[in-house]
């Protein structure tokens, strides 16, 4: 019997704001253990919750974010259980009556479940609630630091539309860069901003009726989860191979082993016993308030790329780099506007400026580490030490076109050009004055083009030879002479229509 995978992830993202959910506590990342609490997120008797707006606005924003309903009626509740790193023994959580629900995110994969390289998976809801600290596991015993109790984290739940280890993993990529260039986390799953529940069952391929759902909880890596949703995806389907059965259970990934372990069978919503937060009021947003929430919407990666695609011809991969890359997306739609070669001016700004942007901070982190090993306080104060962006550069946009155009006229050549950018980048002097300055511009003229033609016959005879005996690439090395004859200046395309002629005559 083929068997097929019913895959539905629930994915924790914490929001991007300077408090708690709670209280005023900093929500920061990396300080000492236990020094960013207070009574409230420490769960001390007869504190009082003060919901933070802005992590609700940002809940509402994902909602939109993920063209999801905004319901007119929210509430928290709290979900009862124990856990050393849960210090009020209950989660304040939204459970029913979620800030967001419904929804999709649209995303490109090429496999089954996708149309045309596209996939969509439906969002059931995103519900507002409070993260809970971190534990950490010694020889003899466990520590618990707090700082991250009551960071206001958004969970985000998918219906069970995907179909493959390879799907989640493209489906999680596209949600993060949904979320990150919102404004809404900054996703970064090295300080845990980001985690992951995965919950698999099997079928029997063509059926309708669900398995039994196993959830592996905590997942801190995209890669982690392709890698259990592969190993758990084969387990179930064993187990059901050899007449066994499966049971509603959830595990744990050892990434070391390879593995899933079973941690607890059997947990429902009833056993949590969820009833209403008595000291929150429940949360009617106004219009007013939802449309300036609204203002804060951007251009979702995947149709900013098929815009870019579209309007300026661009090839996929052009298009990708200014997906993941807004500023630099921003700054090639400023130039490509003025001009009628787009896809000239995006080479520029991926192969030239970015390169050279990427090799500057390179070389000033380079320099930094080294000069903190020196001097431990020196880098830090030291403001070059910075690294440079699109609004550090010396040149204005304007200059790229001018570049552009001086190559598109026959000016200067390709080659010269690059020289002129790299002083450009490193001056800010305008291109034209550049190619004067340095006596770049290519020779085009006639009588100069001539003698340069006649010394190259003229000392390279066996050249000369295999191309009149029908050896036509001869013809590339006597450019290659010319061209070093002229010290790079000679106009190509002139030298190769010159050369032809005096050979064939």
């Amino acid at each position: 019997m083929e068997y097929e995978a019913v895959i539905g992830l629930e994915t924790h993202v914490q929001l991007k704001t300077k408090s708690k959910m709670w209280c005023g506590c900093a929500n920061d990342f990396g300080a000492p253990p236990n020094t960013h609490v207070c009574p409230v997120c420490l769960g001390l008797p007869g504190v009082l919750p003060v919901p933070n707006e802005e992590a609700l606005r940002l809940t509402v924003l994902t909602g939109l974010l993920l063209h999801g309903e905004i319901p007119r009626h929210a509430k928290f509740d709290r979900k009862n259980y124990f856990y050393p790193d849960a210090s009020k023994n209950y989660q304040l959580t939204q459970y029913d009556q979620p800030s967001t629900a419904h929804g999709h995110v649209d995303f490109e994969f090429n496999g089954p479940g996708s149309t045309d390289g596209l996939a969509r998976v439906r969002i059931t809801r995103a519900h507002l609630e409070e993260d809970v600290g971190k534990l950490t596991h010694f020889d003899r015993h466990s520590g618990v630091d707090f700082n991250r109790a009551g960071v206001p984290l958004l969970e985000i739940v998918s219906e069970p539309d995907l179909t493959s280890a390879d799907m989640a993993h493209a489906y999680l990529n596209t949600l993060t860069e949904i979320l990150h260039q919102g404004g809404i986390s900054d996703c970064d799953m090295e300080k845990g901003m980001v985690r992951c529940d995965v919950n698999i069952s099997v079928r029997p391929k063509g059926t309708a009726t669900l398995g039994a759902k196993i959830e592996i909880k905590n997942m801190n890596s995209f890669s982690g989860v392709r890698r259990a949703a592969e190993y758990e995806i084969a387990r179930q389907i064993e187990v059901l191979s050899q007449g066994g059965k499966l049971v509603q259970s959830t595990r744990r990934w050892d990434d070391v082993a390879g593995i899933t372990e079973e941690m607890r069978t059997k947990e429902h919503a009833h056993d949590y016993r969820y009833f209403p937060e008595p000291d929150l009021m429940p949360m009617q947003p106004a219009d007013d308030w939802i449309a300036a929430v609204r203002t804060r919407l951007i251009e979702l990666p995947l149709v900013r790329k098929q815009r870019l695609m579209r309007d300026y011809q661009l090839p996929a991969g052009d298009a990708e780099v200014f997906r993941s890359n807004v500023e630099l997306g921003r700054y090639f739609e400023s130039i490509a506007k003025q001009t009628k070669s787009p896809k000239t001016i995006a080479n520029w700004v991926i192969n030239n400026l970015q390169a050279k942007l990427a090799e500057e901070n390179s070389r000033i982190h380079q320099g930094q580490a080294a000069e903190q090993l020196e001097n431990p306080q020196s880098a830090i104060r030291n403001p070059q030490s910075e690294p440079l962006t699109l609004t550090d550069l010396r040149f204005q946009p304007a200059a790229l076109l001018d570049l552009v155009a001086l190559v598109e006229n026959k000016t200067i050549s390709n080659s010269a050009a690059q020289t002129v950018f790299a002083e450009m980048f490193a001056t800010g002097q305008a291109p034209a004055a550049i190619v004067q300055e340095k006596g770049l511009a290519q020779v085009s003229d006639a009588g100069a083009l001539k003698k340069f033609c006649d010394d190259a016959l003229a000392a390279n005879p066996a050249a000369v030879a295999d191309y009149r005996a029908g050896k036509l690439a001869a013809l590339n090395s006597l450019k290659g002479q010319v061209m070093k004859l002229s010290k790079g200046k000679a106009n190509p395309a002139l030298v190769g229509e010159m050369l032809e002629r005096k050979l064939k005559g």
